[in-house]
């Protein structure tokens, strides 16, 4: 008997009509087409009052807005594959149409991109109906709202799907750019001797957006800054950065030596933590007048183990910041007492977003006859393409072929959890920000003992 996982039959994604399935999910089944790597029926699940005719509309426009254009082949072959069930999911009725809808299918796999509180309606009403024989459930994140709401809903999932069979999608795993940082750090036997708290000062983790709520104030109002991203996307960041060498002898090398740097986490203090609140956030439609939500967000985090004790990870991220990017510096300490090496210290760069960019800050002579040295850059700069596999398309093919390894496994989300579950709601006092700044003036005060948060690649040129 082989070991080797089943591939799913089919694909069922809840939430068909939602925003996520059209941003997201129609571009991915596109390009799964296109590489050749879909060939089974695609069922929409949702409660729009629509027919497939509606659904398959809803698809072409998904595709030219944000696929990047209907390619008229895959298109053509995605119309064969769709498939629609319209109805409400407390109704037992939807669920009974689904089962009849997936026909033959024995292993089919459930994406559930919906609100999560309806995830655990959603999985028993799969049970009941027999949907979830043999089947794979998909969930997206935040996987509960603090550390007790993700141990019930994992004690929910666990009574209809093993866990293996249990997918907790985190998008960020699945982007090339952040998969590089672990290729990075393991293929290059340069880095070793130096990435450990002998040679690194600090590690700063910025994911800034340049626009607001953008409309789905209601969703954040449920969510906040910590829960939306520190929480689940930048401390996976953290996990690529800080893990120790994978073993390469068996499948779940990778997320182990993740959970091990989540549980070597202190839990956040406080102190360790500024909240913000842009101004004009109240007025967003579906927020409340007094919401105390945070849309900023900046932490000090440290690491107890034996490579990264006193080296400060900070994080900051939030909405209406002056620019959009996602940006690791791995700050280096300063080399010995030495009058060449005045202003900026060595730093390694990594641009995850918009593009895939690799730098090593570095001082050279500064051309003249003075000794003295400037800061310049070595970079490598991968602008993607059409071509290349989105974080979507990677991982909802991992999840039919029944690869769980760019995937949250539990005792991860719960270690993360613990980490932030001592400042979620209003532990920490909200501080007002102007649009366009970044964050409230006390986020400076984190890193002042590193010479404060590193300019990013975005910002004017310049040493800080």
């Amino acid at each position: 008997m082989s070991d080797t996982p089943v591939h799913s039959d089919a694909l069922v994604f809840l939430g068909a009509t939602g925003d996520l399935a059209y941003k997201k999910i129609f571009p991915a089944l596109q390009s799964m087409i296109r590489h050749g790597h879909l060939d089974v029926p695609v069922i929409g699940v949702a409660k729009a009052g629509w027919n497939l005719d509606q659904f398959r509309d809803r698809a072409k426009a998904s595709l030219a807005e944000h696929g990047g254009g209907v390619d008229a082949d895959a298109f053509a072959k995605l119309l064969t594959l769709l498939r629609y069930v319209d109805g409400d999911y407390n109704d037992a009725a939807t669920f009974v149409a689904l089962r009849r809808e997936l026909r033959d299918s024995q292993h089919p796999l459930h994406y559930l991109a919906i609100p999560q509180t309806l995830f655990a309606t959603v999985v028993e009403q799969l049970d009941r109906s027999g949907s979830a024989k043999g089947a794979r459930v998909v969930l997206e994140k935040p996987f509960g709202r603090d550390l007790e709401s993700a141990k019930k809903l994992n004690e929910i999932l666990l009574k209809v799907f093993d866990e293996a069979d249990i997918f907790r999608i985190d998008h960020y795993l699945g982007k090339e750019a952040v998969q590089n940082l672990i290729v990075l750090r393991f293929a290059n036997s340069f880095l070793e001797p130096i990435w450990n708290r002998r040679y690194v000062e600090s590690v700063q983790i910025t994911m800034a957006e340049q626009f607001g709520v953008q409309g789905r104030g209601s969703f954040y109002e449920e969510t906040g800054a910590i829960r939306d991203v520190v929480q689940n996307h930048l401390l996976q960041i953290i996990g690529c950065l800080a893990m120790e060498p994978p073993a390469t002898t068996y499948h779940e090398a990778v997320r182990d030596e993740l959970v091990k740097v989540f549980r070597q986490t202190k839990p956040l203090e406080p102190g360790a933590l500024v909240r913000g609140q842009f101004r004009g956030y109240t007025q967003e439609p579906g927020v409340a007048p007094d919401s105390k939500v945070e849309t900023f967000a900046a932490v000090r985090l440290a690491i107890a183990s034996w490579r990264w004790d006193g080296v400060p990870f900070f994080i900051r991220t939030g909405k209406c910041l002056p620019l959009t990017t996602n940006e690791v510096i791995v700050k280096l300490k300063r080399p010995p007492v030495t009058t060449l090496a005045t202003g900026q210290g060595n730093y390694f760069r990594f641009e995850l977003s918009p593009d895939v960019r690799i730098a090593l800050g570095m001082r050279i002579k500064k051309p003249g006859e003075a000794m003295v040295s400037e800061l310049s850059e070595l970079s490598f700069v991968h602008y993607p393409s059409n071509d290349d596999m989105d974080a979507y398309e990677r991982l909802l093919g991992d999840a039919m072929l029944g690869d769980a390894i760019l995937f949250a496994r539990q005792d991860a989300v719960e270690a993360c959890w613990k980490i932030v579950q001592p400042v979620l709601g209003d532990v920490v006092p909200l501080e007002q920000y102007d649009p366009g700044s970044w964050g409230p003036s006390a986020a400076e005060k984190l890193t002042t003992d590193v010479g404060g948060w590193s300019r990013l690649s975005g910002e004017k040129s310049g040493e800080k």
